[in-house]
């Protein structure tokens, strides 16, 4: 594809907005057919611009832009569908799908799976799914549309299907391996498969699937905390969905 511009508007969603200069935005896209790229929104902040609504995080949008290199400028703008609404806590779970998104997702390089999964799960927070659930199955897809996809239904030395009332040890790059006693990095084989079947539907399963979840990211999100971790602490007083450094099932 053409970088320099694009030759038809095509589906995106804003990440992330900063101010630029008197009206303008410094927007961080996700888009469909180029990734993740860096744009200009040239007097979206104006008090007459069309695009002052659509520059908002999480709203689904077409764009298209002209330019290259890291930096292009934004020269069409349109609304897709109902604008979503995330209330109180929800929002800051979406929040924190989007901090996800700008650390782990490459500029310049289209992930069309998780594209799609980030879409469903924007359109789930907005409802009255399981806010867990959906977050871990993001997280789950995210890996798995990036590459780094998690091994959850048979062991990672001899490949034996996994037995639900068995022990594991989860080992990030590698998958589970037995185990004798329960610790840190100890999953039962019900908890795993019940993950990798993307059926979440038991609060305990809810629970290994947040401590594995946590411990999978961690080695692409590295030691800076993320924002939406303290923010959603403040709307819900609790870090019941989020995974957090603080928290353990130790």
């Amino acid at each position: 594809m053409d970088q320099t511009r694009t030759s038809a508007p095509v589906p995106a969603f804003v990440l992330h907005r900063h101010a630029y200069r008197d009206t303008s935005l410094i927007l961080e896209l996700f888009t469909l057919s180029r990734g993740r790229i860096g744009a200009v929104a040239r007097g979206a902040r104006g008090p007459r611009s069309r695009w002052r609504a659509l520059v908002e995080p999480f709203q689904p949008v077409l764009v298209s832009w002209q330019g290259r290199g890291e930096l292009v400028t934004v020269t069409g703008l349109e609304s897709v569908g109902r604008p979503l609404r995330l209330p109180g806590a929800r929002l800051a779970s979406a929040f924190y799908v989007n901090e996800l998104m700008l650390r782990m997702v490459r500029r310049d390089d289209p992930v069309p799976e998780v594209f799609a999964a980030y879409g469903e799960v924007l359109e789930r927070l907005a409802g009255d799914a399981n806010e867990s659930v959906c977050l871990r199955l993001f997280e789950k897809r995210l890996l798995q549309g990036l590459g780094y996809g998690l091994l959850l239904d048979r062991t990672a030395d001899t490949g034996l299907p996994l037995q639900p009332q068995a022990l594991y040890r989860f080992e990030a790059e590698h998958g589970p391996l037995p185990a004798t006693a329960p610790g840190k990095r100890i999953f039962s084989g019900r908890g795993l498969l019940a993950l990798h079947s993307e059926n979440l539907d038991d609060v305990d399963v809810q629970g290994e699937a947040r401590r594995l979840m946590r411990l999978a990211l961690a080695p692409y999100l590295g030691s800076k905390p993320l924002q939406s971790r303290a923010l959603y602490r403040q709307l819900q007083g609790s870090s019941v969905n989020l995974p957090t450094e603080e928290s353990s099932d130790d």
